[in-house]
């Protein structure tokens, strides 16, 4: 029997080659696989790092501690959480084309992964209604929306990601009907979870397509007020440069937030519209093409820090001042007067 096996992997590459019911291996040549692996660990570790500052800057400086803010740090660990438990097995299943770790970290696995998912998406929901109270309802926004208040909810988005996806991966009632496809296309090393015609219609609505509408609805809302307000600034005579700057700094904040939801739909939309239409199709979606896109999603993850950083100035220059001090060890005397200096300018860009 083992002879026969080793003829068999002679001509075909297994996951497990002892195993009658191996999956078989991706044919790769070694230099492809080698650049997947480098493009694939420094999005994670971009990921990973970039969302780390963006909690530490939040964490470290009270006049980031808004919160708006708040929201972006717990949006931040979700994506930091994606990039550091879920990416790097998801990198060696995508290269390798095997799962190593058996069937009940496979359902763990896929569950984290959705709940990631999911907790974005809904921050990015919370994110865009407390742009809309701030500025298209500036007088009630902070009897409405405290620290207290963006507490409570997140806990809440945390905690009903974590129950919905858990729920529906181990209950396996996203695959009920698909059985026999099941027992078909089983085999060791496999990592998938199939989802029918129902499901495939019921997750990508009311986890993207349905909170994407309403985002969207809302940003339009949004950006027809602020125009409205700088076309009243603009033809005011006589009037504060305070109130200017602070509209100048809501209309910039909500571009800017404006734009990492505009990525996130433009990253997760292939995905969910395949999940969406897959099932209907008799699942003709190859695993190779399934991949990409879910590596593509995965690329949100890694292009938010990249976003604040280069479009959010209260966070260039609080990277400014993490990075010069706590990673690069200036320790020399003009550090502490470059630091006061940041920390002003911080204060003023945070109002």
């Amino acid at each position: 029997m083992k002879t026969l096996l080793l003829r068999v992997t002679e001509n075909i590459l297994l996951c497990y080659p002892f195993q009658s019911d191996s999956c078989p291996k991706l044919h790769r040549l070694t230099v492809v696989k080698v650049a997947m692996y480098v493009f694939m660990v420094l999005m994670i570790l971009t990921t990973v790092f970039g969302n780390l500052l963006i909690i530490i800057s939040i964490s470290h400086f009270k006049q980031l501690q808004s919160p708006t803010h708040l929201i972006v740090r717990s949006l931040a660990a979700s994506d930091c959480l994606l990039g550091s438990l879920v990416m790097p097995y998801s990198m060696v299943r995508s290269v390798e084309g095997c799962w190593y770790l058996g069937d009940f970290l496979c359902k763990v696995h896929s569950s984290l992964d959705m709940t990631f998912c999911i907790s974005s998406l809904l921050h990015l929901s919370l994110i865009s209604v407390d742009r809309y109270w701030a500025i298209c309802d500036p007088l009630r926004y902070k009897m409405r929306v405290t620290n207290n208040t963006v507490t409570v909810f997140t806990t809440f988005i945390w905690l009903i990601s974590f129950l919905y996806s858990f729920t529906v991966v181990f209950s396996g009632i996203s695959a009920v009907g698909l059985e026999m496809l099941i027992l078909q296309t089983y085999c060791v090393g496999n990592c998938v979870v199939f989802s029918n015609k129902q499901w495939g219609l019921i997750c990508p609505i009311f986890t993207f397509f349905l909170p994407g509408m309403i985002m969207s609805s809302l940003y339009m809302k949004i950006f027809h007020v602020a125009r409205k307000h700088a076309k009243v600034m603009s033809e005011r005579v006589t009037g504060g440069l305070k109130s200017q700057s602070s509209a100048h700094r809501e209309r910039k904040a909500a571009k800017t937030l404006a734009i990492v939801i505009g990525v996130y739909l433009f990253c997760w939309l292939p995905y969910f519209t395949t999940a969406a239409l897959d099932p209907f199709f008799n699942f003709w979606t190859p695993v190779v093409v399934f991949d990409a896109l879910f590596w593509f999603a995965y690329f949100n993850s890694t292009c938010n820090p990249l976003i604040y950083g280069f479009f959010y100035p209260c966070f260039q220059k609080a990277f400014k001042i993490l990075i010069s001090t706590y990673f690069c060890g200036i320790k020399h005397s003009n550090t502490l007067i470059f630091k006061r200096i940041l920390l002003s300018h911080l204060f003023q860009a945070s109002q």
